[in-house]
């Protein structure tokens, strides 16, 4: 029989696959020793089962009901007394943290005559019925799907017609009525009378566990985080410990150190007279844990032990869910705390200097997509600025963009285009899409462990939480402090590093951690305060450190000198590919048209004569700005209609001319520039006229590119520079191809060394120039990828062009399927990430690992890059580095990212 439940007391942290986080750290905690309410975990076997048959696998009910029976006899009670009722709480826990799973259910076991067996025997009458209350809320909405607002807002109307702040105050007979009213809701919207069998209510809320994995926010969120979508979530059953039994009672989340700037010291949130889920989901502003120090000595000085002792037992910022229980302290939940990426920098290095971690464990904790946030833009303090309040710092950043109200307008303004920044009381679960499609996230509402604090961290969202002074009214769809008034549409700025709110668009300036990673440490530090100096030598800590580990090296892709300066400011150690059709743009634009729609041998020589020298002096600045550093060029590769004249604009214009009557020597030209357009017309011209067979078909024209390169890097070593040239053939899928072009270019290679007196080799003798000129192919087809063996052969070295590669091997055109079809491939699973962000390993990446094989086979010593966008992703990077690869190759801007990734990819 399949084991489908554990008791908390069977797991560990190390089962997350089998029991999910939530459930694998509580089995952590009780193996500890830590205060933890008995329980037990339903596991995701259980759930994907349940998935893949619609039902309960048939042992879980009796699994479920022999585990009950197991917490009743240990904490002597019963589901369902009458008089001292075992109350428990369910909640999903995936392997991953997932904002989007369903929400807690607290008090499941409680009906109509339990409460008031609870309410004699705590002694507490309001405490029995505002349990009774919170469980018909949370169960209609979480398990029948009733809307929130439907209980909030009843809740909001009871308190306002009493004249009430808070719900603290509502009194039994309050609560009584709201019971009542609750119920009413229940079976109005679902149909269905609440159950009053306690048993029911469990097997409910299971289900709807289960069922909340697929949830459209759950996939959401999933695609957004790529996490595989068929993991399925655990179930947890824990025994109610009741923080809303008056003052000393209460709950609260805590961190081990501060997970928005990353400071040491404990950080969290508490609300005395509080049950579960009230301090994440915002709704009442919290007390720090300073103030619990002074509410309830005994149980902060425990709780700040058992923080210390799980920081050092997981060696990590740790995220505590705990409650009091009438002066009890309970553990309800752990996990390794999500964080931002500046706290991110810091806490690893923070845990190297306490010796609880190495620098290669340091590495492995940051991530590339962290440092690419820390190298955006930030305010610019000097400038002018109206400041509307100053709420709580929860995730940093700076972001700018109209203010919407809900999520369905944040998503719909930001699918075309606009810049959004999402404006709640307090945001929930429901929020996610908006949360998404947001630049930033502004809520009146909650501290640093609210839903929106969480949540941004997480995705890396710039927030700013507890702005109480603002007056929200999302029915309206404004915003207003005094006099002030921020309406739908009205632009609004957030510094999620301070919690200032301005209104209007602030402009910003470079992050210090860019201006270190272009201009060096010293630049960085000039002026800066201790928090951000603090930031900036973390970070130059820990990719230094990656630059030290790692194997690959990392290029850029440029195709002028000015691109190419930037990516060596960065960290690029050479350029990867440098597309020369884009030096044939504008102005020159008319002269490869010449070539290519040539008549004779003159003509065509006539416009490469006029071509050569602009080329030359291109590759001259280049190979100046990388000297000493490798320069991939790759020859020509474009379609050749995007050198050509439009054909139906040239077939419409010949057309009015002979409508017309026009002649003339013009007239007659153009006439012959269609004759020639529609001779060389293609249907399909990505898989056309174009690359190797470019330079096949048409004389001459790869070979003034290789003279232009020659004579640039001549030139360069007779001056005492030392230009690394490499040339690249692109879109070879025959080994003939390559021989062929080698040739060519190795005859005007020796032609121009020789007429210059450079050496053309390795080396020379002393005294005199040498220049090394290695000839290779972009491996882009996947014939190239499976003859790598032959290619070899011709080859100094392979430079995989990934996104060439990707759509030659799916069969995709990017451009036309990318809008529409990957949306539908997407949201059916058949893509969790579109094949041109991460590469597909499954089917281009066997490709790769194929001609790496092969082709080392052939030539052992054969350099291999890869030059595709994929060179740039943190994901595919870690999959070049297993494949063997010699070298990544990306834009500019994520050099030092791959930097980054590369580094971790060699110690994880």
């Amino acid at each position: 029989m399949t084991k489908y439940v554990y008791d908390f007391t069977e797991g560990d942290k190390d089962q997350k696959d089998l029991l999910g986080g939530k459930g694998a750290n509580l089995a952590e905690m009780t193996k500890l020793g830590l205060p933890v309410p008995p329980g037990f975990t339903i596991t995701t076997e259980a759930c994907r089962e349940y998935l893949s048959i619609g039902t309960e696998p048939g042992d879980l009910r009796v699994q479920v009901t022999m585990a009950l029976r197991h917490l009743e006899d240990k904490t002597g009670r019963r589901l369902g007394d009458r008089h001292d009722p075992l109350l428990v709480s369910v909640r999903s826990g995936a392997k991953f943290s997932m904002p989007g799973m369903m929400e807690t259910v607290l008090n499941i076991g409680l009906n109509d005559a339990s409460v008031k067996g609870m309410a004699e025997e705590s002694g507490d009458e309001r405490f029995a019925w505002d349990s009774y209350r919170r469980l018909l809320q949370m169960f209609g909405k979480t398990v029948l799907d009733i809307p929130g607002e439907v209980f909030a807002d009843a809740l909001d109307k009871a308190k306002a017609t009493r004249g009430l702040a808070n719900d603290l105050e509502l009194g039994v007979e309050d609560l009584k009525e709201l019971v009542t009213e609750f119920k009413g809701f229940i079976v109005e919207h679902s149909g269905v009378d609440f159950p009053q069998h306690p048993r029911e209510q469990l097997d409910m809320a299971i289900r709807a566990v289960f069922n909340s994995w697929n949830t459209d926010r759950a996939r959401l969120y999933r695609r957004r985080e790529r996490i595989s979508q068929d993991l399925g979530t655990a179930v947890n059953i824990c025994t109610m410990v009741f923080g809303n039994l008056g003052e000393t009672s209460g709950t609260g989340v805590a961190f081990t150190r501060d997970p928005a700037s990353g400071k040491t010291g404990a950080y969290g949130d508490y609300l005395p007279n509080a049950q579960g889920e009230d301090v994440v989901a915002g709704i009442r502003n919290t007390l720090s844990l300073d103030d619990l120090k002074n509410l309830d000595p005994d149980s902060h000085r425990q709780l700040l032990r058992v923080m210390r002792r799980l920081e050092t037992h997981y060696r990590d910022l740790c995220d505590i869910e705990f409650t009091i229980e009438r002066g009890k302290l309970w553990m309800l939940q752990t996990r390794v705390g999500k964080r931002t990426p500046a706290a991110a920098f810091r806490i690893a290095a923070q845990l190297v200097d306490e010796n609880l971690i190495t620098m290669d464990e340091a590495l492995a904790r940051v991530t590339g997509a962290q440092l690419a946030l820390l190298m955006f833009p930030q305010f610019d303090r000097s400038a002018e600025r109206v400041l509307l309040t100053k709420g709580m710092a929860a995730s940093p950043g700076a972001a700018v963009g109209r203010a919407v109200f809900d999520s369905p307008t944040a998503q719909e303004w930001a699918a075309r285009g606009e810049q959004v920044v999402l404006v709640r009381r307090e945001t929930n679960p429901d929020d996610l899409g908006g949360m998404i499609a947001a630049n930033g996230i502004l809520t009146q509402r909650g501290g640093k462990t609210s839903h929106a604090a969480v949540v941004a961290r997480g995705m890396g969202k710039t927030c700013v939480c507890g702005a109480e002074q603002l007056d929200i009214d999302v029915v309206a769809k404004r915003l207003t402090l005094g006099s002030t008034t921020i309406s739908e549409g009205d632009e609004i700025s957030i510094d999620g590093t301070t919690g200032e709110v301005f209104a209007g668009a602030m402009p910003v300036v470079p992050s210090p951690v860019a201006t270190y990673i272009e201009n060096g440490l010293e630049s960085a530090l000039a002026d800066a305060d201790a928090e951000t100096a603090d930031l900036v030598k973390a970070v130059d800590r820990v990719l230094s450190h990656a630059d030290a580990v790692r194997r690959l090296a990392v290029r850029a892709n440029a195709d002028t000198h000015e691109d190419a300066a930037r990516a060596r400011s960065l960290g690029a150690q050479g350029i990867g590919l440098c597309r020369t059709e884009h030096m044939f743009l504008g102005d020159r634009r008319s002269l490869i048209e010449r070539v290519i729609l040539a008549h004779s041998g003159d003509e065509r020589d006539a416009a490469l004569e006029a071509l050569l020298p602009l080329q030359r002096e291109d590759f001259r600045e280049l190979l100046r700005a990388m000297d000493g550093l490798p320069v991939t060029i790759r020859l020509l590769d474009p379609p050749l209609h995007e050198f050509l004249p439009d054909r139906t604009e040239l077939a419409v214009k010949v057309a009015v001319a002979e409508a017309t009557g026009q002649t003339g020597d013009a007239v007659e030209a153009d006439r012959k520039l269609l004759h020639a357009v529609e001779r060389m017309h293609e249907s399909n011209p990505m898989l056309g006229l174009r690359g190797v067979r470019l330079g096949l078909v048409v004389p001459g024209l790869f070979g003034l590119q290789v003279r232009a390169i020659a004579e640039a890097a001549c030139d360069l070593v007779l001056d005492g520079h030392d230009p690394r040239v490499e040339i690249m053939v692109p879109l070879v899928g025959s080994v003939r191809e390559l021989h062929i072009i080698r040739d060519e270019a190795e005859a005007i290679l020796a032609e121009v060394t020789q007429a210059r007196g450079v050496v053309l080799g390795a080396s020379a003798p002393r005294g005199q120039h040498s220049l090394s000129v290695p000839i290779g192919t972009m491996v882009e087809l996947p014939r190239a990828a499976l003859t790598a063996h032959r290619i070899a052969d011709e080859a100094d070295f392979f430079s995989f062009g990934t996104n060439d590669l990707t759509q030659t091997t799916w069969g995709f055109s990017r451009d036309d399927v990318e809008a529409e079809l990957f949306v539908k491939y997407l949201e059916k699973g058949v893509f969790t990430i579109s094949p041109f962000e991460t590469i597909d390993a499954d089917g281009v990446g066997r490709l790769v690992e194929i001609a790496v094989k092969e082709g080392r086979a052939t030539k052992p010593g054969i350099k291999l890059g890869v030059c595709g966008e994929h060179g740039g992703d943190p994901e595919s990077i870690h999959f070049f580095h297993n494949a063997g690869l010699d070298y990544v190759s990306c834009s500019p801007f994520r050099v030092p990212v791959a930097r980054l990734e590369a580094g971790r990819a060699s110690v994880i």
